[in-house]
């Protein structure tokens, strides 16, 4: 049975001109043990390929913009992951009503018709019925799980660092991600990620080239395994090692100096959110955390 599947949603939805970005996709059960794994184009290709693999409580984990509300700017799960993992340099790209990146919404409109919910804490995850997706960001797994080792800054396995040259930027590319990987299969990790149990996943471990689309193309795989290692991660420690970045509920300020009613005294003013959309859904990112990573409390 398919426990948890990842998706690294691409951005370009493709066109009669140019065809779709792949997608990584990777189906896992509770145990690590990779089930399926692989790539699709387009909307409607992820849609067939997540549907395949459904199981009757499945936690689906996509990398991608899937609830938008705000109309112009950045949204406040965005914002809030710069706010608290900008130290490692992790931040996340703005999205809202007028910009191009749509396919996580029409990706959960796909979703929503198969009978898949949506989870925007902790408690509606574990209370769900049947299979639900939420929205998850690799980079903030990987600097969340302390176990990782990424105390300082984020892993460079994906963009190219542009103050060196290209031929080394590459080369320095390639290099993370072999350590990134290396880390992810040696690592004790609880709930465990076993790459090796499937031919496309155990394949990451050789040696990475220089060669940018044969690159993207392992990465996009890679990122689909932390996605579904994500939903296994939020499953297994929920708020204990998870956070909700954009899940505080809207909140009048009352007279208190503190800006918090009675029963929100204790934590402080809540931080600002973006309106829920008509189906009633909050847009936020679920996001694994250091105590360092997690808003203060009051």
């Amino acid at each position: 049975m398919t426990e948890y599947i990842g998706v690294d949603l691409a951005w370009g939805l493709g066109t009669d001109r140019k065809p779709a970005n792949e997608t990584g996709l990777v189906a896992m059960r509770a145990d690590g043990t990779i089930t399926d794994a692989g790539w699709a184009r387009g909307v409607d290709a992820v849609t067939a390929w997540i549907a395949e693999h459904l199981g009757p409580r499945s936690l689906i984990a996509v990398d991608a913009s899937l609830v938008v509300t705000n109309p112009t700017g950045i949204r406040e799960a965005e914002r809030q992951v710069g706010q608290r993992y900008g130290r490692w340099k992790v931040a996340a790209n703005p999205t809202n009503l007028a910009s191009a990146a749509s396919a996580g919404a029409r990706l959960l409109e796909r979703l929503t018709d198969l009978g898949v919910g949506y989870v925007s804490s902790t408690a509606a995850m574990r209370e769900r019925t049947g299979p639900a997706a939420f929205e998850c960001y690799p980079y903030t797994t990987l600097v969340g799980v302390e176990e990782l080792g990424y105390d300082d800054e984020r892993p460079r396995y994906k963009r190219l660092d542009l103050k060196v040259p290209a031929a080394e930027a590459r080369a320095r590319r390639a290099e993370a991600f072999d350590e990134l990987v290396r880390r992810l299969r040696s690592t004790p990790l609880d709930p465990p990620l076993q790459l090796d149990s499937h031919p496309l996943t155990a394949e990451l471990a050789e040696l990475s080239g220089i060669h940018g689309p044969t690159h993207k193309h392992r990465e996009d795989l890679l990122d689909g395994a932390l996605c579904a290692w994500t939903a296994a991660f939020w499953e297994r420690h929920g708020d204990g090692r998870v956070q909700i970045l954009g899940g505080d509920a809207p909140h009048q300020h009352g007279p208190d100096a503190a800006g918090a009613s009675p029963g929100n005294r204790r934590r402080g003013p809540s931080l600002p959110a973006d309106p829920l959309d008509e189906a009633g859904r909050q847009p936020v990112v679920v996001a694994p955390a250091r105590p360092s990573q997690r808003r203060p409390r009051g």
